[in-house]
């Protein structure tokens, strides 16, 4: 695995902290090591990510543009505070059982068509944050996922134009309520409340351009890239794998989910996490690592 805990992708944008986590300060990129404020550059504009979404400035040729800007009045001296990269998303939706290994080791198969559950906004944690294991709820487990950030709209989609809707990429904790959900799983209902307490996501620390993900910065046919991707908690790996294993590929996934919902700038796509989850305590540490994006790290309490 080539990513480690102080690895930095080339470029990347991201929202610095602000008062409250739906609250972020204004957008920030980081460009060859270095940190740069943007709201001198985009002024109010800087404090609406889903807009920026929309309009292009954080694909990545609109992350080309703003480079040629950057310079001594938005250079800052050290890594800022980090918030949500997207702290309003329309939606947060997720896939369940996409990696063999992970479905098994629950004695399951993986779906023939994609799966989806839904994580609620609140859930959503800043990176470096901490999560609260609610009292009496159980098992609570780590899933360490590829998340897909949206930046345009499309609704009954084909699978040669799907992948075009993803903007960027940044990395999620799908943490899961473990023995909550089978008791709801028992029950035939939805996963909602296993998946969406406060804090149930921990996001970031950043989104690197879709582009980047791939090799010489071409997006494959099927929209997914081939990326290392691991878990580990308190300096132990617990996951392990690659996202080219994934069951359902992104231009399946997005196209399967436009078929029922209108996808819009801001979505969140959680692409499913692989084998070898396991419970969380108070006091771990969990790092997220992933190929060409970076670490997301977060602590437990």
């Amino acid at each position: 695995m080539t990513t480690t805990s102080g690895w930095l992708p080339p470029r990347a944008w991201f929202r610095i902290a602000g008062p409250t986590p739906r609250e972020p300060g204004p957008l920030g990129m980081l460009l060859e090591g270095e940190w740069h404020d943007l709201s001198p550059i985009l002024g109010a504009a800087a404090f609406d990510t889903e807009a920026r979404l929309a309009d292009g400035t954080l694909g990545a040729a609109g992350l080309t543009a703003l480079a040629r800007r950057l310079g001594r009045t938005t250079r800052l001296a050290q890594r800022p505070p980090l918030g949500l990269p997207v702290p309003r998303p329309g939606k947060i939706l997720c896939l369940g059982k996409n990696y063999h290994a992970h479905a098994a080791e629950f004695g399951a198969e993986a779906p023939k068509e994609p799966m989806f559950f839904n994580k609620l906004p609140e859930c959503l944690l800043p990176p470096d944050g901490s999560v609260a294991l609610p009292e009496g709820v159980g098992r609570v487990d780590h899933e360490a996922e590829l998340c897909l950030v949206l930046g345009r709209s499309g609704k009954d989609l084909g699978l040669e134009e799907a992948p075009g809707l993803v903007v960027g990429a940044t990395l999620i904790d799908d943490v899961t309520a473990r023995h909550l959900q089978g008791e709801d799983r028992k029950q035939g209902h939805p996963w909602v409340r296993a998946k969406s307490f406060d804090g149930f996501g921990p996001i970031g620390p950043w989104v690197v351009p879709f582009d980047d993900l791939f090799v010489d910065g071409v997006v494959a046919a099927n929209g997914t890239p081939a990326l290392a991707i691991e878990c580990h908690v308190d300096g132990e790996q617990k996951q392990a794998s690659n996202t080219r294993l994934m069951v359902h590929d992104v231009a399946h996934m997005i196209a399967h989910l436009s078929r029922h919902t209108t996808l819009r700038p801001g979505d969140l796509i959680a692409t499913g996490t692989p084998e070898g989850v396991s419970p969380l305590h108070a006091g771990c540490e969990v790092e997220v690592r992933c190929e060409r994006i970076g670490s997301l790290y977060h602590q437990v309490h």
